[in-house]
Order: C-alpha cells, then sequence, then structure tokens
C-alpha cells in the first residue's frame, strides 16, 4: 500500500539522518593527528569543496540552506565544473534565483536545480563514495567533516535523494506567485489534503468560514484548478505538497 511504502521511506530517511549524526560526532572526537581534518575554516572550506567537485567523475549533489559562504563556494565550484558529472543542487526557497537558470542552460551542462521547503543540510555528495557535510548550527563557522566512510556515504545519498525527490523545479519555483509561497497557504493546503472540513478548517487557522473560502478559491486559481481535487495534484507537483 502507498502508506505503508511512505512509512517505509520515512523510517529509511530517520535512519539516515541519525547514522549522519553519529557519524559528524565520530569524525569530531577522533584525534586531530589523523591524516584528515575533519574540521576547517571558511577558506580551506573553500578548497574541500572544490577539490570535492572537481575530482567528480559521474555525479554532485549539493544541498544548500542559505546565502552564506557555502553557497558562494558551491556555485563557483559548480560553474567552474568541467561537462560531465550529472549535477544536483537543491536549495533553500532564499538562495534560489534566476542566475542558477543559466546554469541549467550551459552548453553541455547536465545540471538540475529543484527548490526544497524541507530543512536542508549542507552537504556535498560526489560519486557516491565521499562527502562534505557542513556543521550545524552553533558551531563555529565555516567548520566542517569530510566523509569517506561508505555507510555514511550511502545514508548522505539517502537523505539527499529524499528531500530531492519531493522538491520542485527551479523554473516551478520561480513561476510561483508570492501568494503560493506563503505559510498560509501551505497551511490550507495540508488542510485540504488532510481531508479538513471547510469549517473545522477555519476554526483550527483562527479565521472566517468566508475569509478561507476565498483563499481556498484564490489558491486554486493561482494553481490553474477546476477543483480542489485537481489543486491538491498540481500542489504535490509544484513540491508545495508532500504526496
Amino acid at each position: 500500500m502507498a502508506s505503508d511504502h511512505a512509512a517505509h521511506v520515512e523510517r529509511t530517511l530517520l535512519q539516515a539522518r541519525a547514522l549522519i549524526e553519529s557519524t559528524v560526532s565520530l569524525y569530531r572526537k577522533r584525534p586531530t593527528s589523523g591524516p584528515a581534518r575533519p574540521h576547517t575554516d571558511v577558506a580551506v572550506l573553500g578548497e574541500a569543496v572544490e577539490d570535492l567537485v572537481h575530482r567528480a567523475r559521474h555525479s554532485v549533489c549539493v544541498a544548500v540552506k542559505s546565502s552564506d559562504a557555502f553557497h558562494q563556494i558551491s556555485r563557483r565550484a559548480l560553474e567552474d565544473l568541467e561537462p560531465g558529472p550529472v549535477v544536483r543542487l537543491l536549495c533553500a526557497p532564499e538562495v534560489a534565483d534566476g542566475s542558477l537558470a543559466a546554469l541549467t542552460r550551459a552548453p553541455g551542462a547536465r545540471f538540475e536545480v529543484r527548490v526544497s521547503e524541507a530543512e536542508l543540510r549542507d552537504i556535498v555528495v560526489v560519486d557516491g563514495s565521499s562527502a562534505l557535510v557542513r556543521a550545524a548550527a552553533g558551531a563555529a563557522s565555516g567548520q566542517a567533516t569530510l566523509v569517506s566512510d561508505p555507510a555514511a556515504v550511502r545514508a548522505l545519498e539517502l537523505l539527499f535523494a529524499g528531500a530531492w525527490s519531493r522538491g520542485r523545479k527551479l523554473d516551478d519555483h520561480l513561476a510561483l506567485s508570492a501568494k503560493l509561497r506563503s505559510d498560509l497557504t501551505r497551511q490550507i493546503l495540508e488542510r485540504l489534503r488532510d481531508g479538513y472540513t471547510d469549517d473545522a478548517a477555519s476554526r483550527d487557522l483562527n479565521v472566517s468560514l468566508r475569509t478561507y473560502r476565498r483563499h481556498v478559491a484564490d489558491i486554486m486559481r493561482e494553481l490553474g484548478a477546476s477543483s480542489r481535487f485537481q489543486a491538491g495534484v498540481r500542489a504535490v507537483e509544484l513540491g508545495l505538497l508532500s504526496e
């Protein structure tokens, strides 16, 4: 059943996240005299990302959660990458802009960009064999962990794949109106998906029934949908809702 499959995927992603966190913790605790340096400052972070990306032969997966140094470093590394590897860039809405579309249309490019509303972690995964994970919030600026353990890299791939599958294409994101990207729209779509009656949904959102129905009509118009079911399907296609 679809619900069983969804539950299995969710359990797998949660296990992947737990494995990532434990791996990062182990790397941080190991002696600094080892051959690899798990932590770097921003300058060395840039060298690490560029070296990792430029060694790619088959695939590069990059997740960027904000417009900071990691975003700029990753962007430069991807712009300088020779044609060949398949590149997938997953970014938060604040990072997505028209300039990223130019990367997908460059000659010889095999470049895809998607936008995710989910909470992301700054990561780079190359050829399924090595990865870099940006330090969690609260750590010193620019810290990162280089990962070569096969199980940990595979976990990062699973985590990225799950977020990628729920993201929306860059062109679709850029075409969305501000209204469709609002928090209120997301809350209304979630209640439509979950089968709330209009009366129950309006009470839950603390708006009048008339106002709620007006918002639903506006959303349907923005999505070009003639029914609520069609609006739900379109919202899933655009990554505004999970399936």
